[in-house]
């Protein structure tokens, strides 16, 4: 009986690159995610709610393309502030005060062990479908003919794929610096993600049942 292939995870998944903070999917599409904070509604007077919904409408209205709204809940990784207890613990001279952290520490570790406790992130992605890259990169019937007829043709066409690229990502640019500007106006910070917190946030959500390998900090993208 012949062995099974191995099918590796990276073909279930739609990203070809990301380069400089943009996602380059597989079908040409260019995608940049935005880190948002977040606001308690609820503790907001009637009034403050009315304007940020009027605010918020405002922003989509805006808009003359497509946005996706998404909300990460994660369980959160507590390991960094036990760590950091720890620490305090072993440094601590009084016995007293020694054993109270440790208790607490314990406490805290039971608790999270048995409540789940989430951690909610929010994040929009900004799309750009233009002309499909993964297409323009394959051969042209004349590139297949014989290549004395059309010598430097592949240089040309991979200079033309590169400036094209160039300006639609010049273009998801500046959808990106709308979305940021239109939510930071009704009291939202926004931070688009660099390449580093991309690949850690694709991690987290490709391992569901891992925790974090570390937090995505909104004020880290800054």
């Amino acid at each position: 009986m012949p062995a099974k292939e191995t099918i590796s995870t990276q073909q279930f998944v739609d990203i070809e690159d990301i380069k400089d903070g943009v996602i380059i999917l597989r079908s040409g599409g260019l995608r940049r995610v935005v880190m948002v904070s977040g606001t308690n509604f609820e503790l907001k007077s009637e009034e403050e709610q009315n304007i940020i919904i009027g605010g918020y409408q405002n922003f989509l209205n805006t808009l003359d393309f497509s946005v996706q709204i998404i909300i990460h809940s994660r369980r959160l990784n507590i390991e960094g502030y036990l760590e950091m207890l720890s620490q305090r613990q072993a440094e601590e001279q009084n016995e007293l005060l020694k054993n109270q952290i440790a208790e607490y520490i314990e406490f805290i570790r039971s608790f999270v062990k048995q409540n789940d406790i989430m951690a909610k992130t929010f994040f929009a992605v900004v799309p750009y479908d233009g002309m499909d890259i993964s297409q323009t990169a394959q051969k042209s019937f004349l590139s297949k003919l014989p290549f004395f007829a059309f010598f430097g043709r592949k240089e040309k066409d991979e200079a033309k794929q590169e400036e094209d690229l160039g300006e639609r990502i010049m273009q998801l640019n500046q959808r990106t610096d709308q979305v940021v500007v239109g939510l930071e106006q009704i009291g939202l910070r926004a931070v688009p993600l660099n390449d580093e917190e991309l690949i850690e946030l694709f991690y987290n959500l490709y391992n569901p049942q891992a925790i974090e390998k570390k937090d995505l900090k909104i004020a880290s993208a800054s």
